[in-house]
């Protein structure tokens, strides 16, 4: 009979980043969870672009700012001293974008972190999130914010 079980780190590893204050910490964990002999971090920014607009249609600013994003990808993965790259993608949704992205690349394993977000009082996951659970062929991580001190 096959064995089924996983190894507890992953060759390839595809971590998502949005530019919120949880992404530093969701890419130290997507590098501990890259094998270390061989494993390689793939560092994505998903850049939306609403339907109104061509997909090329992307203010220089953002382009920036996603960057800036992914330069800190390529540093915290070089501090861990694996190879790394990283791409900022235009589409109009960010989950099916990771989908894809994590398809085409072959990963092993999604690391995405989670804002903690309320949406009318009440914890919200969004939308990307059930997206890539339901969709990925792979595993995927989640690895949401402390909660904020409720009133």
């Amino acid at each position: 009979m096959a064995d089924h079980s996983h190894p507890p780190t992953a060759k390839k590893v595809l971590v998502a980043v949005g530019g919120q204050s949880i992404d530093t910490e969701t890419v130290r964990l997507a590098c501990r969870m890259t094998d270390p002999a061989g494993g390689r971090l793939y560092g994505v920014h998903i850049i939306e672009v609403i339907r109104a607009l061509p997909l090329g249609a992307v203010l220089d600013d953002v382009v920036e700012r996603g960057e800036k994003i992914l330069d800190e990808v390529e540093q915290l993965a070089s501090e861990s001293g694996l190879p790394v790259e990283t791409e900022l993608v235009q589409a109009r949704d960010t989950g099916p974008a990771l989908v894809d992205e994590a398809v085409e690349w072959g990963a092993d394993l999604i690391v995405m972190g989670l804002p903690y977000k309320r949406r009318f009082g009440e914890f919200n996951l969004g939308k990307t999130v059930p997206y890539v659970l339901k969709n990925a062929t792979c595993r995927v991580m989640l690895f949401r914010e402390h909660r904020e001190h409720s009133s």
